[in-house]
């Protein structure tokens, strides 16, 4: 149950007479509906609203409330009048305040946000609409939910339309009709009753039609005390809520992130002898490497396919570098040592013979921290040929290096180009590359932080290239890598 139907609950309950003790020794209402009566037949006599009969308790109601209550209409409890409507050539930087409904921010008006008016206008055309202190005054559009009294400060001001203020009759308990007008009973009759498309609003006309449950006097401020002895109670089980349910929100998250994090650390499965360790994995790597001769590319070739990076000697990471430890048959490598890294381009637009041939091109935009299996845009076998973008092969990681998406990553299903804002790495032989997928998602935020410091983030492949990354044996990373396909997708589900 949310704060706000646990409040509708007790409001529903009070105004059902459910909430305290009918006692006998209370007033007949009967003899408060009489004062009510009496009291709209003055503000009629004086001419403060329009004559209109006094049509009493109401008997086929529809309410269920105790035998000692009676159901009337609103407009015989409580003179009640809209606010003009005042065009903006009226307003004044001085003079009398005209109430806005940025001033209802509170249990009591303010003149918070108000416009002025013209005092001679006021007294010749609109003096009778000027609050009085101990008015009700109520928002019937927009913020429908928005009650107020108005006190000493702003007595005499002029509330806009928009705004119905009220003059209980017969000595009603005002603070009886403020919490009324909040509770369900009164908000559904507004709903049989607003109008409007793009703002709804109701107004005195459907005021008329609208009715309240009156007790006696005495038992109005017996509910009235026992809803504010449990405001306090709602408001701690709010604060309460809205901790359970932050922690709802964030705990799918937290729950992924923490996952990742045991992953990269070695804490997600078990270290098994016989896969062999890091070290020696890396040693297959590197020898591997050499023998298929670093493909005799160039310097010219190599830095046209997006090379240029140089990775710095392994021997030289410093223990403070190192962002956690690592199980023992792990090893500590430059990301530089376990791929082969590229940046992509984007070919000259003023050759129109570069784009829509058959060879995909992606955009940072395209990343989609999963696979990528389709590409909406498309360069040429010619704009492969003569300029420095790189085509990486099916299984290739991507990670965006800068913009609105840095950090974003994405695993190749179709061999693809990419632009300049994109960094691709081709894994070696030994490295699985949903392991390298899952480690660069664990870090995005070193990462991103790594690219503060300039006009905008930006993660340059330098860095990518002597960031480190923890190698386990590669069956390992594969077993890494089933375990979090298997958990993750729990997490997805709490969302």
């Amino acid at each position: 149950m949310t704060p706000q139907e646990l409040k509708n609950s007790i409001l529903q309950l009070a105004f059902s007479g459910k909430l305290t003790a009918q006692l006998s020794s209370d007033v007949d209402v009967n003899k408060l509906i009489a004062k009510c009566e009496k009291d709209k037949q003055n503000t009629i006599r004086e001419g403060k609203c329009r004559s209109e009969k006094f049509r009493g308790a109401i008997a086929n109601h529809g309410y269920e409330i105790p035998i000692s209550w009676r159901v009337l209409y609103i407009s015989d409890v409580a003179l009640f009048q809209e606010g003009p409507g005042i065009l903006a050539a009226d307003f004044r930087a001085s003079g009398v305040p005209l109430i806005r409904i940025s001033g209802m921010r509170t249990q009591r008006v303010s003149l918070e946000g108000c416009n002025y008016l013209d005092p001679v206008m006021v007294e010749n055309k609109w003096k009778h609409f000027r609050l009085d202190v101990g008015d009700v005054l109520i928002s019937t559009s927009a913020s429908m939910d928005k009650v107020c009294e108005v006190f000493e400060d702003c007595a005499g001001a002029i509330p806009y339309t928009g705004q119905i203020r009220f003059k209980m009759y017969g000595g009603i308990s005002k603070e009886f009709f403020k919490w009324f007008v909040q509770s369900p009973l009164y908000i559904s009759q507004i709903s049989n009753y607003q109008v409007g498309s793009a703002i709804k609003h109701y107004g005195p006309t459907h005021l008329k039609r609208m009715t309240i449950p009156l007790p006696p006097l005495a038992e109005q401020k017996r509910i009235v005390a026992k809803i504010e002895e449990l405001l306090p109670l709602i408001d701690r089980y709010e604060k309460a809520w809205s901790k359970l349910e932050d922690f709802n929100k964030r705990f799918p998250v937290d729950m992924q992130k923490s996952l990742l994090q045991m992953a990269i650390q070695g804490k997600l499965v078990d270290q098994r002898p016989e896969e062999g360790t890091g070290e020696e994995l890396l040693e297959k790597i590197l020898a591997t490497k050499n023998t298929k001769g670093t493909k005799k590319n160039s310097r010219a070739e190599a830095r046209r396919r997006g090379e240029r990076a140089s990775v710095l000697p392994r021997e030289d990471i410093p223990d403070d570098e190192k962002p956690f430890d690592i199980p023992e048959s792990w090893v500590w490598v430059r990301l530089g040592e376990v791929g082969s890294w590229g940046s992509g381009a984007t070919p000259s637009r003023t050759h129109a013979e570069y784009f829509g041939g058959s060879i995909p091109w992606l955009k940072t935009g395209d990343l989609n921290d999963g696979y990528v299996s389709s590409i909406p845009e498309t360069i040429t076998d010619l704009a492969l040929e003569k300029t420095s973008v790189r085509l990486n092969p099916v299984g290739s990681v991507l990670m965006a290096m800068y913009g609105a998406t840095i950090g974003k990553l994405g695993i190749l299903q179709i061999a693809a180009t990419t632009n300049q804002a994109c960094c691709a790495c081709i894994p070696y032989d030994g490295v699985w590359n949903k392991y390298l997928f899952y480690y660069l998602m664990a870090r995005r935020k070193a990462f991103i932080k790594m690219g503060e410091g300039g006009a905008q983030p930006n993660i340059s492949k330098e860095k990518i290239v002597n960031a480190l990354i923890p190698l386990p044996p590669l069956a390992e990373q594969k077993r890494i890598v089933a375990k979090l396909e298997e958990l993750l997708p729990l997490c997805e589900r709490l969302k």
